[in-house]
């Protein structure tokens, strides 16, 4: 079931797909884009998207609840809040703010996309069968730099959803904009449980756009200590523009 489908199945109310799955729980591009889904919904005409805090507190599977209610409406800005709670409560809630382009003496742009950048049509194709089922199922993705000696926290590919068709643009770049792995499990020596605990997203653009329906992902630790992990993610579009910038904090279990 593509994420279009899956919005239109249900209300407010939903099945989470095993195809969605990431271990236990829903990817978190699935949960971040199912609260944007129903604040958007809620929220009827609004300016385009431009920052989500988003923290993901417990699984989400199963049968679950969406809701979402509208904050602040201001003349620029709009602020909506939203959560899914499922058995056990809320499982994910999120902060979304959407405004309107306002003038400004300020231009600043220094997200250049990594100098050794494999092209597109040059990558790789990353084929893992034991990769999470939403990768499996829902994306392609190809490596976007050349294979290094040793281990970094450091991962970047080039990343598309299979299906987009029917998806507002914002919508289904968050939904694709969690895709790599944590920047630290590279340097993992065995299987050790990861968990997102809290993202936050700003996006660059107000009409995210690129080529082919491919992005350039890449997440970068900068600290990771006593089971906690910071890191840097950018993404840019086909042609090596800056869409979104964000940081992710995950718990490492071992």
């Amino acid at each position: 079931m593509s994420f279009a489908e899956l919005l239109a199945s249900g209300d407010g109310s939903f099945v989470v797909p095993e195809s969605w799955h990431q271990g236990r729980t829903a990817y978190g591009g699935f949960s971040s884009a199912l609260t944007l889904a129903q604040a958007m919904h809620v929220g009827g005409d609004l300016p385009p998207l431009r920052s989500a805090q988003i923290a993901m507190m417990a699984p989400i599977f199963g049968e679950v609840q969406v809701s979402a209610r509208v904050m602040r409406e201001g003349r620029n800005a709009t602020w909506i809040a939203a959560e899914i709670t499922g058995d056990k409560g809320v499982g994910t809630a999120a902060n979304f703010v959407f405004m309107r382009p306002v003038e400004s003496s300020v231009a600043v742009d220094d997200v250049p996309p990594p100098t050794d950048l494999i092209a597109v049509d040059e990558a790789r194709p990353f084929d893992n069968p034991n990769a999470p089922a939403f990768l499996r199922n829902h994306f392609d993705v190809r490596f976007a730099r050349p294979r290094r000696d040793g281990r970094s926290a450091d991962v970047c590919w080039w990343v598309r959803p299979k299906s987009s068709e029917g998806l507002d643009p914002a919508l289904a770049l968050l939904l694709t904009a969690d895709g790599l792995p944590p920047a630290v499990m590279p340097m993992l020596s065995a299987y050790v449980p990861v968990s997102t605990m809290h993202w936050q997203v700003n996006l660059l653009t107000a009409a995210p756009q690129t080529q082919d329906g491919w992005w350039l992902l890449r997440s970068s630790a900068d600290f990771a200590r006593q089971g906690c992990s910071s890191q840097r993610m950018q993404l840019w579009n086909s042609d090596g523009e800056p869409v979104l910038a964000g940081t992710q904090s995950i718990a490492l279990f071992g």
